[in-house]
């Protein structure tokens, strides 16, 4: 190979390099897009777990929400108080009080009070158990199945399987969301931390079939609503439901229940 021939190689590599350095450089002008600083500021102060308890599909897109008052500066659940009140400050507003949140499991049915249906041998997830017997092996079809789908998505580690059922620890739990959207049986809500009373049971059937599958079910009575003095609680398909907005926490609902499934918890 001549010099001739490297030459004109090194100058047409070099204005291919020119030509792609000036077409990058007009491309990042045609689409540059501005980005508000206070978005990555808020970005750090968010928890960073991604779970979507927020409603956004991310940290990222909750962050971009709330620069642009499309979500409360306390939207984020996991980050708290803490994270809330630093948000503020970027954003230049009050964080007001955050209401703590805990996951709470609606049943009560350890293994000493109902029984198993069959023997399942399959893979131990709540997931595989109802996509493959439909409802669980446990004789209640509403209840928690106890393999721990939730557990294995908490990161709090708030959450134990103890006596074949979903325990949650509320200290530990941040309320994020994960468990509930791993619950085949959608056991798991979210609920105010100060709520005192509870109806720790989610079976719809009427109360004979409820008294044969488990010892602690709801078996819709009435009683609880008929004693209320605030109307806080009503039985919709045979199971009885809390609005805490109305509870006053004055206890008859749990003193009047015979089946003690609504529990006080504070």
């Amino acid at each position: 190979m001549d010099i001739k021939n490297i030459l004109i190689a090194t100058v047409v590599v070099a204005a291919v390099g020119v030509a792609i350095a000036v077409l990058l450089s007009i491309a990042e002008k045609l689409f540059h897009v501005d980005v508000d600083e206070r978005e990555s500021a808020v970005r750090e102060c968010l928890a960073g777990n991604n779970c979507g308890a927020c409603g956004y599909a991310g940290c990222d897109a909750l962050a971009k929400a709330i620069v642009n008052g499309e979500a409360p500066v306390t939207a984020c659940t996991v980050a708290g108080q803490a994270g809330a009140d630093k948000i503020a400050a970027i954003m230049g507003v009050e964080a007001g009080k955050m209401e703590k949140q805990v996951a709470f499991v609606r049943c009560s049915g350890t293994t000493d009070l109902r029984t198993k249906k069959f023997d399942y041998y399959g893979t131990k997830t709540c997931t595989a158990v109802k996509f493959a017997l439909g409802r669980g092996d446990m004789s209640c079809s509403y209840g928690c199945m106890g393999y721990g789908s939730c557990v294995a998505v908490c990161d709090s580690k708030a959450i134990r399987i103890i006596n074949g059922k979903a325990v949650v620890e509320p200290d530990l739990c941040v309320a994020c969301g994960k468990c509930v959207k791993a619950c085949p049986q959608e056991l798991i809500e979210i609920v105010p931390a100060a709520s005192v009373y509870r109806v720790q049971c989610s079976n719809k059937q009427k109360g004979k079939a409820v008294r044969v599958n488990c010892q602690a079910g709801c078996i819709g009575c009435g009683i609880c609503e008929r004693n209320c003095p605030t109307g806080a609680i009503k039985v919709t398909d045979n199971l009885a439901k809390i609005d805490y907005s109305k509870c006053v926490h004055c206890g008859l609902c749990a003193e009047k229940c015979p089946s003690k499934v609504i529990r006080k918890y504070n």
